[in-house]
């Protein structure tokens, strides 16, 4: 079993932007969403994603089964998806050896928030800390994409 052990922030302000060494545009939408479980299909420039993850066991970290599948089979299973799709840009943004802050600009109803993830090989491993980042809200189910998708951030 793959877990993903993973933090997440707000954004203080674009200047991640000037690093940015990755950027693409992420549509995602949710199949399933039942006890923390869910399943997830995505499109990420032009290839499709299908996802399914567990609930968080301490809220940094959960399991997580990814493959890609056929563009067209992503873009038949948004059919089957349940309240829209999220919209967002998503930054690739080096966080020190091997790692990198995925930082991601959304649209639509959740036009405004801006967050940054980075996945690590434990719940404490140390990380850099750039003075872009705010506040952490690791395990704050308001900030899951599944939640932004049903109580969008311009209704907070």
């Amino acid at each position: 079993m793959h877990y993903e052990i993973e933090r997440k922030f707000l954004v203080r302000d674009a200047v991640f932007k000037r690093f940015s060494v990755k950027t693409y545009r992420i549509r995602q939408g949710y199949i399933a969403h039942d006890g923390g479980n869910t399943v997830r299909v995505r499109i990420r420039d032009g290839q499709g994603f299908l996802t399914i993850k567990g609930p968080s066991r301490d809220g940094v970290s959960r399991y997580e089964w990814e493959r890609e599948i056929p563009l067209s089979d992503a873009e038949e299973l948004f059919l089957l998806c349940r309240g829209g799709a999220i919209d967002k840009t998503r930054h690739l943004v080096p966080a020190g050896p091997g790692k990198y802050f995925e930082v991601d600009e959304f649209y639509g109803d959740n036009e405004g928030l801006v967050m940054a993830e980075i996945e690590l090989d434990s719940p404490d491993q140390p990380f850099e800390r750039p003075a872009w980042l705010g506040e952490e809200v690791t395990g704050d189910p308001r900030y899951y994409n599944s939640y932004l998708l049903h109580h969008p951030y311009k209704h907070w």
